[in-house]
């Protein structure tokens, strides 16, 4: 069979994330076309391919109207563009594969399913945990049956502290009028696991959460507007700026330019980076940006075949934890994937008390250690999904899990209030 054709649109660190994966796939895919406004963006992934057959583009009208270039375009740019970008996919023929959230409204995601459906097309939005080591154990046991029924799942994300203030506070999703809300930005994996081990869909939920401590009356006394003005608890503080000229260096790749305009933070100096600081959203205060984003939130859900769960989003904690409870046997386990850190599972079952460790397929591969091996896990399945025995069907996969956390956002605004 030949290999299966794919294209990137939005070239940050998703889209290079992928096709780095794709380039070591090479019996499997083939990277026929890149666009980004970012020039030195395209030449890095047409870098990829000694022969030159990728096709490079810097503007999106000039790519979608070469016409359809591959079997399946990985859309990687920002959430307010998931939408246009994802219609006009559509339209010339492409399967998709969809950086989360696939749009920034319920409304959008269910008018892309509906489109993909009228049109035989596939969407699958980047959840890349159902693709990671861990979760995929999960989901054996839990359809092994070992378990019994499942009654009750729990949820747990703890962003940490500095990729929360980097991420939701200082950075692209801290507005949620800009972006989506926090719930759909970042725990819309989350949502989407619920909805996927529970193998249904949601009936109602509840949720409360709140911006409490990333705002100006917390700011340190004397703490200017920026770190790099000099603060006089610098040296205490969680946030300070100065941290990324040392262990959180590696969250600058991200966003800062450099000479190639991809990852200016692996070669800069640390005067550079100092340059950077002093301008830019990040060398802001952390009490003291605009950021409407919040900190912490809780939501509770009964599914429509009578399972309840419930998901924690805290800044103030690192990694992902997990409990399904069923009626033969409880399931506990979690991992801190933001720093490398190997997940753990054990089953406890009722009968006996006693607990089993279950194992989970380790990978070695450097490109799988990215969320925990779904990087890799997912681009791995790439084949599989758009093409093979276990093909989706038409339309957009995971929409339960968009649209729950869509429903906790509004029950969020509206002070508790259940949505179904």
């Amino acid at each position: 069979m030949e290999p299966m054709r794919l294209a990137i649109l939005g070239c940050g660190s998703r889209g290079r994330t992928y096709s780095r994966i794709a380039a070591t796939l090479e019996d499997r895919y083939k990277i026929t076309a890149v666009c980004d406004l970012v020039e030195a963006r395209t030449e890095t992934i047409a870098k990829l391919s000694e022969s030159g057959e990728i096709q490079v583009f810097n503007n999106e009208d000039e790519f979608f109207a070469a016409g359809k270039l591959a079997d399946v375009l990985i859309i990687g740019t920002q959430d307010s563009d998931h939408f246009g970008h994802a219609k006009k996919a559509l339209e010339a023929g492409y399967d998709l594969l969809l950086e989360k959230p696939a749009s920034e409204t319920i409304d959008r995601c269910e008018e892309l399913d509906a489109m993909a459906r009228s049109l035989g097309r596939i969407i699958v939005p980047c959840f890349v945990l159902r693709y990671t080591p861990f979760y995929e154990a999960v989901k054996s046991v839990i359809d092994s049956g070992r378990l019994g029924k499942v009654m009750t799942i729990h949820a747990m994300e703890g962003v940490e502290p500095f990729h929360h203030s980097h991420s939701y506070v200082r950075g692209h999703w801290a507005n949620s009028n800009k972006s989506s809300p926090m719930i759909v930005a970042k725990c819309s994996h989350d949502t989407d696991l619920l909805c996927w081990l529970s193998d249904s869909e949601t009936e109602s939920v509840t949720s409360h959460g709140r911006l409490d401590w990333f705002k100006k009356e917390n700011a340190p006394a004397g703490a200017p507007e920026r770190c790099t003005d000099g603060c006089p608890v610098a040296d205490d503080c969680l946030y300070d700026t100065h941290r990324y000229l040392g262990d959180k260096r590696n969250f600058l790749r991200m966003v800062m330019p450099g000479t190639e305009g991809v990852d200016g933070a692996k070669d800069a100096s640390d005067e550079a980076i100092l340059e950077f600081l002093k301008t830019s959203p990040w060398g802001r205060c952390a009490y003291r940006c605009d950021n409407d984003a919040v900190d912490h939130q809780v939501m509770a859900v009964e599914m429509k075949n009578g399972v309840t769960a419930s998901l924690t989003m805290t800044a103030f904690d690192c990694g992902r934890t997990l409990d399904v409870f069923g009626t033969r046997a409880s399931l506990r386990g979690g991992g801190q994937y933001q720093d490398g850190g190997t997940p753990e599972l054990w089953l406890r079952d009722h009968r006996t008390g006693e607990v089993e460790a279950i194992p989970i397929d380790e990978k070695t591969d450097d490109g799988y250690q990215g969320h925990g091996g779904g990087d890799y896990g997912l681009v791995n399945s790439i084949d599989q999904l758009f093409r093979g025995d276990g093909a989706l069907s038409p339309g957009l996969d995971g929409l339960a899990g968009h649209r729950l956390a869509f429903l906790a956002e509004q029950s969020r605004l509206d002070g508790g209030q259940p949505k179904c």
